[in-house]
This record gives structure tokens, sequence and C-alpha cells, in this order.
């Protein structure tokens, strides 16, 4: 493995008004000195943008208050690529960009030359992708192809990408494996994910550029995505609509909260795949793949109890809500699986990382944030 100081570094995040992007790149200007952070976000309406206008403002917070201008933020308003800077050398500029535009992409690394590339744009959502497959292949597929070949024309240390447990598709045989077969997707997002995979493979041979897939198990924390379910859930039951937990509740989610996943991506960013060259002379690609995830698959009826002691704790929904009137059993739905459970043994072998927050710390959590977010 070859380690990688970040220090002074020019780190390229995609999807930086993202969930996990925001807090990476928060963690980076926080904790790494001199970095400078070049973050792009297409801020689409997928969910709620005044989310992703939120996460972005809360980032100036790492800047001087001299510095904490709406300026750096030109969806808000500013001008493009006016950026944050810091005493230290330190700097985030934020493009209000498509990682499916090749033209700017190319730009971006042509202006900046990043030595560290972490690609977190992508339309999520396992759903909606059985309705809207178009958004999934220009993210997904072209957007990470536009990525892959900016890091082969200016070349970087290390790629960082994410994946996502649902490549795993129906795989019966937990926990799973980042050396299970995974060859049968049960959802166009699955199969966008596991082509990432496949591409980054395949650049990393005919390239040499290292590159790490980091697959993602559940994520969750305060301003998350609203289409996950924690999410989806409060906000219906403080509109007093009913829920429904699938399959009849007999779901298992292996949940990650953010500050893991960022834990993780952190460390990851650190250790490329070392260059090495085969018995034929030609590269053995430098290529990586991780699972991340808490390894503590929870049932979803468990969960949704420690969500409304925590809503309730939080003052989010009354003391005395009638829960049971506002809960619906239904079957599996299409794309769904009926259990997520991570061996991250390598991770934690090879960086000495194992997730460590507790479900009930991370609901908690989101449900403090909520609370002071939507009914301050």
């Amino acid at each position: 493995m070859q380690n990688i100081d970040l220090n002074g570094k020019t780190i390229f995040v995609t999807g930086a008004a993202g969930f996990i992007g925001s807090n990476l790149v928060k963690r980076l200007l926080n904790d790494v000195e001199g970095v400078t952070i070049i973050g792009i976000d297409n801020m689409n309406d997928y969910y709620d943008v005044s989310l992703k206008e939120y996460r972005l403002k809360t980032l100036s917070n790492s800047f001087p208050s001299e510095a904490r201008l709406p300026v750096a933020f030109p969806c808000l308003g500013g001008e493009p690529d006016a950026p944050l800077n810091r005493g230290d050398g330190g700097a985030f500029h934020f493009i209000k960009g498509d990682i499916a535009d090749k033209p700017t992409i190319d730009g971006i690394f042509e202006k900046y030359r990043p030595a560290v590339v972490v690609n977190l744009a992508a339309q999520a959502g396992v759903r909606y992708s059985i309705t809207n497959p178009d958004s999934y292949i220009q993210s997904n597929i072209i957007g990470f192809y536009n990525i892959l070949e900016a890091c082969r024309h200016y070349p970087v240390e290390h790629l960082v990408y994410a994946s996502s447990s649902s490549v795993y598709g129906g795989n019966k045989k937990v926990p799973f494996s980042t050396d299970d077969r995974v060859d049968n997707p049960v959802s166009l997002y699955a199969a966008t994910k596991k082509s990432n995979e496949l591409f980054a493979h395949c650049y990393s041979k005919l390239y040499n550029i290292p590159t790490t897939g980091l697959r993602f198990f559940t994520v969750y924390g305060p301003a998350g995505r609203p289409d996950m379910a924690y999410f989806g859930f409060t906000n219906k039951l403080l509109k007093g609509e009913t829920i429904q937990i699938f399959n009849y509740g007999n779901c298992r989610r292996d949940f990650t909260y953010v500050d893991d996943i960022v834990e993780g991506i952190v460390r990851v960013m650190q250790g490329a795949p070392e260059k090495k060259t085969g018995d034929d002379g030609l590269p053995v690609p430098p290529y990586a793949v991780y699972n991340i995830g808490g390894g503590q698959p929870e049932n979803l009826l468990d969960f949704v109890n420690i969500l409304q002691e925590e809503l309730v704790r939080a003052g989010v929904l009354p003391e005395d809500y009638d829960f049971e009137a506002h809960k619906q059993l239904v079957p599996m739905q299409p794309g769904d699986v009926p259990t997520t459970y991570a061996d991250a043994t390598a991770l934690e072998r090879d960086f000495g990382f194992k997730p460590s927050i507790s479900l009930r710390d991370g609901l908690r959590a989101f449900a403090e944030w909520y609370a002071k977010f939507y009914k301050k």
C-alpha cells in the first residue's frame, strides 16, 4: 500500500453538497493542513434542494468569520468558483456543475490538477431507478467514465469512489464479503455501481491508476437524504401519516452512521493500492474494493422502535403519540433485498478501522438535528 500525505494537497470531491460529500469536505477542512478542496455538485432536485444548500452553508464554519460569505456558492447567488480561503493556505472552491458534462470535468482537472479524487456524485436510490433510469446512466455511468478519463489524462495519486452494498443483490450468504460474486443485481442502481467497479478495474489495469471502491451500507445521520427510511418515516409520522414497513418487518439493514463512513473514507484516501509490475511485464492493477458497514444488521421493526423513542425524546413527536396506529406491514418492494450485512474485516485489517457508532446514538443525533432544523 502506498501512503499518501493529504496535507497541502488538492483534493477533488464530487457530490460535495450531498450527504456524505459535505461531511467529508467538512472533515478535511477541519483536519488537513493547507488542503485545497474542489467540490462539485449539480444541485438537482431529486430531493429538497434546501438541504443541499444548508450543507454548503455549514461548510463555511471551517473558515474564519470574515471568509464566511455566500459568494463561495454560486447556487446561492454568488459568482462561480469564488473560494473560501483559510489562514493556513487551505481553500474550498465550489462549482455548480454536472460530472456527466465532460468539458466541465476536463476543465477542473486542467485548472486544479487534483492529487486525490473522491467520487461521491451519483444518482442514488433503488426504487427511483425503476422509474427514472436515464438519470442513473447519465450520472453513474457517463459521469464516472468522465472522472476516469480525466484521471487518465491528468494523473492522480488515488481515486476513491462510492460503490454500494446494493451490488450484493439477493446474495443469501451473510455477512457480505468483497470476495463474493456480485453478478446478479436486482436494480439498475446496483448494476451501475457494479459497473463502476468494473470500469475502475479496467482503468487501473490499462493506465496504472490507483483506485479504491467503497461499498457503503445504509448510511444515515443528521441532514441525510430524505428518501432514506429513517428520514421518510419521521416526515410521515410528523404529518400523522402511516409508515409502510416492508417485507412485513422481516428486513435487516446494516446501518452505518455518517461519521463512521467519513472516517473510513479519510483513512482509505491515505492508503492507495500499490503500483506493481506483474510477471508479464504489465501493471498489476492497483485496485481495491472494501465494505464499510457496522457489521451489526438491525431488524427493521427494532430500528423503527428506536427511532420513535428518539423522536419523542428530542421533542419531534409528543410522548402520547400512537405509533401502532401509524404502522402498516407490507410486502417486499421491487429492487429491495431482505438483508444487508457487511463483512468489514478487510477494512479493519488494512486501515485499523471498524465502524463503532451505535444505532441508538446515531438516531439520537438525527432526531436532535431534525428538531432544530424543521421544528425551530
